[in-house]
């Protein structure tokens, strides 16, 4: 599955899973301010790979990737390898994002609706309408494609593994758990700006150990 094919396509119709069928509201719950900042963390992203940035979009944007997935239907698991996918998507692809054409949550969320939409292809469940336009198969990806997508799947949950124990725990709890940095302050009795600084490590060095086979 190539993400540049998913993050460009527009949705055409309503997310499967979705009674509303309208993208989340996580960017109007945002100031104007924020969403520049965060669009300014994705340009960060796209041209100097600045790993700080990628740091914050994740911790902020990777719940709400994966709880955004479960509403459209994935169970935990599906939903946990398809949001890590999303934010892959982000390091690898973050020049396809246009501000002018939309927020870093509408483009996000569009991602992962797209990766949803073709897990569905892929298991073609028989209560879903084959007629359904969004269901239409697609062309299949290329073998190398498949080898790299494999190959990024095992070195992310690689990655996750060999951080220390402090840094994997939290990333457990931000990321799997959808808890808030201030949450996980309360939860683990650790103060704020600890888990921010403690977090910003763990995802720097995620990022170097998935950048390194570049």
């Amino acid at each position: 599955m190539s993400p540049s094919d998913n993050s460009s396509r527009k949705p055409s119709a309503s997310p499967l899973g979705s009674a509303s069928g309208k993208t989340p509201a996580t960017s109007g719950t945002l100031s104007e301010g924020e969403r520049d900042r965060f669009a300014d963390l994705m340009e960060a992203v796209a041209i100097h790979k600045d790993k700080a940035a990628y740091g914050e979009l994740f911790a902020y944007y990777g719940p709400r990737v994966k709880a955004y997935l479960m509403r459209l239907g994935a169970d935990n698991a599906l939903a946990e390898e398809l949001a890590q996918d999303v934010m892959v998507t982000v390091w690898r692809k973050a020049d396809l994002f246009d501000r002018t054409q939309a927020s870093v949550s509408t483009w996000l969320f569009r991602v992962a609706r797209n990766k949803r939409i073709d897990a569905i292809r892929r298991t073609t469940k028989p209560e879903l309408d084959p007629n359904d336009p969004l269901l239409l198969p697609s062309a299949p990806p290329a073998a190398d494609q498949l080898i790299t997508g494999a190959e990024r799947d095992r070195l992310v949950r690689a990655a996750i593994v060999d951080l220390p124990e402090e840094q994997r725990q939290l990333l457990q709890q931000a990321f799997y758990d959808g808890l808030s940095h201030r949450e996980i302050a309360e939860q683990t009795g650790t103060p704020l700006g600890t888990v921010k600084s403690r977090l910003r490590l763990a995802f720097l060095k995620l990022r170097s150990k998935l950048d390194s086979p570049d």
